[in-house]
């Protein structure tokens, strides 16, 4: 009986030892907040606040070579992704080299044995925006249905690399 006698002492004597609440109302009226950060700009749909103008996407052109390196990319990621036989490790490491570091770190975790495809039955087609040379989207038809992967790059001499494998809606 003395030990909860000497808790109950004990949470009184640390509450007695508390700061006390600051029980001051809060001012009435509007309170005025200047902007924490600039104003940013969405590439490719325009400002996000009057007066603004969107950033260029200068240097970055869609010629034929930037299709067909985007192509190879999405195929070539696909090839790799739809071997649900591979060890994991392998399978990751493998995949890794077409991804960027996010896919590389969302994918890392993906059981191969859990991809429904096994195979890439047609070469890729894309979807291009030819006002973002950034981006691209690649439909990559597999023997489970069409994959679609979106593309990244940070440059027009940067590799293309995948953010991110959608599978097939069913």
């Amino acid at each position: 009986m003395k030990k909860p006698l000497a808790l109950i002492a004990a949470a009184l004597l640390c509450t007695g030892c508390a700061p006390a609440a600051d029980t001051t109302p809060a001012p009435a009226g509007p309170t005025t907040a200047g902007p924490s950060a600039p104003v940013s700009l969405s590439a490719g749909s325009g400002p996000q606040a009057p007066g603004g103008t969107a950033p260029a996407t200068t240097g970055i052109t869609w010629d034929q070579a930037s299709k067909d390196k985007a192509m190879d990319v999405a195929e070539n990621a696909m090839a790799n992704f739809t071997r649900p036989a591979i060890e994991e490790q392998q399978w990751a490491n493998d995949l890794a080299r077409w991804l960027t570091p996010q896919a590389t770190a969302d994918y890392s975790a993906v059981d191969p044995a859990n991809v429904p495809a096994t195979r890439v039955t047609g070469p890729a087609t894309l979807s291009v925006d030819e006002t973002n040379g950034y981006g691209v989207t690649a439909a990559v038809p597999t023997n489970a249905g069409t994959y679609t992967l979106q593309l990244l790059r940070t440059g027009s001499q940067a590799p293309w690399k995948v953010n991110r494998l959608t599978p097939p809606t069913p």
